[in-house]
């Protein structure tokens, strides 16, 4: 048997924040990674200081290189097991930073289109295109075949116009176009369109069922619930870290303020 004092699982960049932290602390600490992450189609990572726009896989390379200088961390790659290489792994406290996959709605070429095409977002659709108009001179929002979205979004613009355009027809296909990040919508009823790029934010589940084998507590949003400023869960002694806890995002609070200000619309808070 194995001794360590913290567990973590999760080698992205919350797993392996928490072990930076925590190694500098001396405190005995193994780390497992399956090496699947959210953003491993994606060559570019950005809002990270002093890796903006750069390989999120050679950030996960540099970050282990730098725990090198400490000989209290042992990392183990692999799914996690409690009885692992012949090795059973305990630890006093359990930091669970296994991420969310994305769940991508039924649309033919969706997926081929994902990451070259469609940007992920973290906003709900108004909130996002108030964001994006930062970008372009107008946006269009697609509802999918959702008529009372489409009424409702629509009812809001009247109330507080902004250059956006609403389109209820159902999506039957998407596809890549090979300049740049355009995609084509084809829809039911025969007709298509080609935008300069596709942004949405797809459902998620948690990667794997860790936090349901501890016995927490999961959020409305099925993220693991965690009480601040340290992101302890339910369970005392296992914490919860990056996305399988908070899919938000710190920094854009700000900034969508600012934009619902300036088309004199609600904001999310």
């Amino acid at each position: 048997m194995v001794a360590n004092v913290i567990i973590i699982v999760g080698g992205g960049p919350a797993g392996l924040s928490a072990a930076s932290s925590i190694v500098r602390q001396d405190y005995k600490t193994v780390l497992f990674d399956s090496g699947k992450y959210r953003n491993g189609l994606s060559k570019r990572m950005h809002t990270l200081p002093t890796w903006d726009h750069q390989d999120p896989q050679a950030f996960c390379e540099a970050a282990v290189k730098d725990f090198e200088r400490y000989r209290t961390i042992t990392r183990d790659d692999g799914l996690f097991e409690a009885t692992a290489g012949g090795k059973t792994w305990t630890g006093k406290k359990v930091v669970l930073a296994t991420g969310v996959e994305d769940v991508f709605p039924d649309i033919p070429g969706y997926a081929d289109c994902w990451v070259s095409g469609i940007r992920w977002q973290r906003r709900r659709c108004p909130h996002f295109a108030r964001q994006a108009l930062r970008m372009a001179k107008q946006m269009h929002l697609y509802t999918n075949g959702d008529e009372k979205l489409a009424q409702n979004l629509r009812a809001a613009l009247e109330a507080a116009p902004a250059p956006m355009t609403v389109n209820s027809k159902r999506i039957t296909k998407l596809v890549k176009a090979t300049e740049r990040a355009r995609v084509t919508l084809e829809f039911d009823d025969g007709t298509s369109v080609t935008e300069a790029f596709l942004a949405h934010k797809p459902k998620t589940k948690l990667r794997g069922d860790l936090a349901q084998q501890l016995g927490c507590d999961l959020s409305p949003m099925k993220t693991v619930a965690v009480n601040p400023p340290f992101n302890q869960t339910s369970v005392k002694g296992a914490f919860a870290a990056g996305d399988c806890s908070s899919p938000i995002c710190a920094g854009g609070g700000a900034p969508l303020q600012i934009q619902a200000e300036t088309y004199k619309q609600r904001a999310l808070f």
